[in-house]
């Protein structure tokens, strides 16, 4: 502990008093052996004593650093050395023993969640379904539908929870309703048949994917305009985009019945019944409504082919394609068309893409995978090069089944 005064760099000038040296490691000690045992005390007064033997001559000290007396003070009290104060602890938690690096636990009782709650067998299915088919798309089909396979079904309700949760998944994107409807014909044999309550025929798969699809049609077709609540909670323009939202499901609705439909899911009956329904061929006094029109058209569009190329199903298609354009043709009690244009156009569209032999231009491409999408982008530059003019619209066959299956005669 030497004193470096001025004079050469690196050169100290005497050395530490005996008695001062001595009286320091004292004071060391003790505070350390006061630490060590727990005890937690002031810091002692100390002495500053001045070192006058290790001065140089003729050099004395300041006043001030003559005598300095050094106390605690109390917290927060006046100025001088002050005590760090120990962080608070949470009563009933921990208790800090006199050791200063001991702890204990005393009487410690871990939360638990505000909100928690026990799933129900039900809720943990519609949790791993949700999380599932948020990942389904064209490119992983092969790969996600294996897991669905793997959950465990173990009755008939959990059953019609799967297909529910596929089927609403579908209206809401009916962009990928192909992809949903390969889901479904994927999954027609994995899960086992459970006996009906009523003790009649055992419940299926496909059973409940009809029942589903029936509910679904039935609850649209009847609640085409909002509800009382609705109409008391939204005016104007609100209520414009409700019925919006419920028209454009009930299109999916139609879209994926048709593409179930081709999976042969669904029967031509169930199909053709539905058809006859929808434009009232029954009944030639009464006038379906707009929304009708519009979902036959939907759903003639994506079965058409391989629906008139079964003998049923040509008939029927003939009959309502002929109700549609008496339809189209018929007038109100002012002499005004029955129809607003737009369902006139539709209504047109369909009987021009039946005598073209089902062939019609799509320019709102389906849902296609990586593969070809690269193949359509290695066309592309190919026409380029040639200097021929890329085509807009894709030119499609309306109603043909997927190429995996084979064709029902």
């Amino acid at each position: 502990l030497g004193l470096r005064l001025p004079g050469p760099p690196g050169v100290f000038v005497g050395g530490p008093a005996p008695a001062a040296l001595a009286n320091f490691r004292a004071q060391a000690q003790s505070a350390a052996a006061a630490s060590m045992s727990g005890q937690v005390t002031p810091m002692m007064s100390r002495q500053v004593t001045p070192m006058l033997d290790i001065l140089p001559p003729g050099r004395q000290l300041s006043a001030p650093m003559m005598s300095r007396q050094e106390t605690p003070q109390a917290y927060g009290s006046g100025s001088g050395y002050v005590t760090p104060k120990a962080p608070a602890m949470p009563p009933g938690d921990w208790s800090r023993q006199s050791t200063p690096m001991s702890r204990q636990v005393s009487d410690f009782t871990p939360r638990t969640p505000k909100f928690s709650r026990q799933l129900s067998d039900v809720d943990e299915l519609r949790r791993a379904l949700k999380s599932l088919l948020n990942k389904v798309c064209p490119e992983n089909i092969d790969t996600i539908g294996p897991k669905f396979g793997s959950l465990e079904i173990k009755d008939a309700q959990q059953l019609s929870v799967v297909i529910e949760s596929i089927f609403k998944k579908a209206l809401t994107e009916p962009h990928y309703c192909e992809t949903y409807a390969d889901l479904i014909f994927g999954l027609r044999s994995v899960f086992p048949e459970f006996p009906a309550p009523d003790g009649g025929k055992h419940i299926t798969f496909k059973s409940q994917v009809l029942n589903v699809c029936q509910n679904e049609f039935e609850e649209l077709l009847n609640s085409q305009e909002p509800s009382v609540e609705e109409q008391a909670t939204y005016e104007g323009a609100e209520l414009d985009m409700c019925r919006k939202q419920r028209k454009n499901r009930m299109l999916a609705n139609m879209k994926f019945i048709g593409h179930l439909y081709l999976r042969q899911l669904l029967s031509a009956k169930v199909i053709l019944s539905v058809s006859r329904e929808l434009v009232s061929c029954d009944s030639e006094d009464d006038v379906p409504a707009e929304h009708a029109l519009e979902c036959v058209c939907e759903l003639l569009v994506n079965i058409g082919y391989t629906l008139e190329s079964q003998p049923a199903g040509q008939e029927v298609v003939k009959q309502v394609c002929c109700r549609l354009l008496g339809l189209k043709n018929n007038t109100n009690a002012d002499g005004g068309p029955a129809y607003c244009k737009r369902v006139q156009f539709m209504i047109q569209d369909l009987l021009e893409t039946r005598a073209a032999g089902w062939s019609k231009k799509s320019f709102k491409s389906s849902a296609k995978t990586k593969g070809e999408i690269r193949l359509e982008q290695a066309w592309d530059i190919e026409c380029k090069s040639m200097g021929v003019e890329t085509p807009t619209a894709e030119v499609t066959i309306a109603g043909q089944r997927p190429t995996y299956l084979t064709p029902v005669m």
